[in-house]
């Protein structure tokens, strides 16, 4: 089990100021021990200003600035870094739109230690996903079950974005390598985790669809996230991983 002080939770934004205040609030409020990342894309409609103003009454919110929208991945990397240079021992990854619910963090993070990666399922144990569009459940549904069968990984929730990793998970891969851009970076993640032999688990989660600010989906993401699998399963055979 990992305390609260020793973890940090990275969340990207892009144009997320219709969420980001209560976001923080939420935070500060249940876990006012825990370290917040946030990684922004450049958000013209002001994300940052918000973030700069609350820092100067929580040390244990920091802002990393990026010029223009750079994509989640690399968002992501950028994060796991600064949290392994600040010595941090576990590592949260969750959406700014409260997808995912701030109250669940503590039941990953007393996994850490017994685990290297806890993986919020939606689908584990029956799906659990609030108002969403039957169309994108599917779809969701369906690209886990596609990245079960082509790349061999066990679990139910590949592309799911709430997810805990330990140090010695994040440490144990080499970040440079991480080519996946979009939410194929999920499945990316996951999987060169588990293909290290890394002990990992997945707990529920319930998921609700975001009510403010727009989602970053698109036709882009979808078709890398399908080629990538196939990347994935080849550069595991050929030992290049």
């Amino acid at each position: 089990m990992i305390s609260l002080d020793k973890t940090v939770v990275i969340i990207p934004t892009y144009n997320e100021i219709s969420n980001i205040q209560n976001m923080l609030e939420t935070l500060e409020r249940l876990h006012p021990s825990l370290h917040v990342l946030i990684i922004d894309d450049g958000s013209p409609d002001g994300t940052a200003d918000v973030i700069k103003k609350y820092q100067q009454m929580k040390k244990n919110l920091h802002l990393l600035e990026r010029k223009g929208k750079l994509g989640l991945g690399t968002a992501y990397i950028k994060g796991f870094k600064w949290a392994l240079e600040n010595n941090f021992e576990a590592v949260v990854t969750m959406d700014c739109d409260f997808s995912h619910e701030p109250e669940a963090i503590p039941s990953f993070t007393e996994k850490i230690g017994q685990y290297d990666l806890v993986i919020g399922s939606r689908y584990t144990g029956g799906i659990r996903i609030m108002n969403w569009p039957m169309q994108r459940l599917l779809l969701s549904y369906f690209a886990s079950i596609y990245a079960r069968i082509i790349t061999g990984i066990p679990f139910f929730d590949s592309t799911g974005g709430f997810n805990c990793y330990s140090r010695k998970a994040l440490s144990s891969l080499n970040l440079d390598k991480i080519f996946s851009i979009g939410y194929a970076f999920q499945i990316e993640l996951k999987y060169k985790v588990w293909s290290m032999g890394l002990p990992c688990i997945e707990v529920p989660i319930t998921f609700f669809e975001r009510t403010e600010g727009k989602s970053k989906m698109s036709r882009k993401i979808i078709v890398e996230a399908v080629v990538n699998v196939f990347r994935l399963r080849f550069k595991k055979i050929f030992g290049t991983l």
